[in-house]
């Protein structure tokens, strides 16, 4: 696959699964597809639900200036902040070049970075390890633990990561989602959900105590497996932080498309 059908594949991704995601939030959020732009919006506590992404193939120094703005209007008409999703690949090479400056004028301030995956990596086997145990995802006592992995992971108070999925019907029954429990106590989570022929690994979180011991690993092979057991399915997508980077090609990831996370400036 080419870097830049990678890309497309990486951006095609993520508008189906924020769909789902952010409609599973919010019925009435702003799930919308717009020339060159994809909106998916919930406006909750949870900053991951709240998403713009640029989709134009090829875009040129000026189309990225039109379409940064656009985007950065957008996010200020919001009430809850959120991220503007920029896949490279997708930039012509004069945009790529020109990218700090653009974003710079749009308003809008870079945040972190990540990285596109994928790979024809399914099924893998059953996982085990000798610290852990696995529990689906199933009942709203599950659903807060996996939301408040995330947010002790990522940084986020516990009441932020529970407005993006506490109560959730979506994630009790067609997201397969796991925790990892040591002794009992939960200590890392992953999910995947079918996306157009793919599953996609989503919201995978070690609790900080708990990293460096294979744990974020586990629980994601275990998604892994769990989903594609279910669906059949051969080939898996994800987004991966800089955290989460290294663990992904030990389960058969190939990295593809460098991402940009964009905030509002202040």
């Amino acid at each position: 696959m080419t870097e830049l059908a990678a890309a497309e594949e990486s951006v095609a991704q993520l508008s189906t699964v924020w769909r789902a995601m952010v409609l599973d939030r919010d019925q009435d959020a702003d799930v919308r597809d717009l020339p060159g732009v994809a909106v998916r919006w919930a406006d909750c506590c949870f900053a991951f639900w709240n998403a713009v992404t640029l989709t134009d193939v090829g875009a040129d120094a000026a189309l990225l200036g039109q379409r940064l703005g656009q985007a950065a209007d957008i996010m200020r008409s919001k009430k809850q902040p959120g991220f503007l999703w920029l896949f490279e690949d997708l930039l012509a090479d004069d945009a790529r070049a020109a990218l700090d400056e653009a974003a710079r004028r749009a308003g809008l301030a870079y945040a972190f970075p990540g990285t596109g995956m994928a790979g024809d990596l399914l099924p893998v086997p059953e996982p085990h390890h000798r610290d852990l145990t696995f529990e689906r995802v199933t009942t709203d006592e599950h659903l807060r633990a996996y939301a408040d992995l995330n947010s002790r992971a990522y940084g986020f108070p516990l009441e932020q990561g529970r407005d993006g999925i506490a109560g959730s019907t979506l994630w009790k029954k067609e997201v397969y989602a796991y925790l990892a429990l040591r002794d009992g106590v939960p200590v890392a989570c992953a999910a995947t959900i079918e996306a157009e022929g793919r599953l996609f690994v989503v919201l995978v979180a070690t609790d900080p105590d708990a990293q460096r011991r294979g744990y974020g690993e586990a629980v994601t092979r275990k998604a892994l497996y769990e989903g594609a057991r279910a669906t059949g399915l051969t080939r898996a997508t994800l987004h991966a932080t800089v955290a989460g980077a290294p663990v992904y090609p030990r389960i058969g990831f190939e990295p593809n498309s460098p991402m940009r996370f964009y905030g509002l400036a202040g």
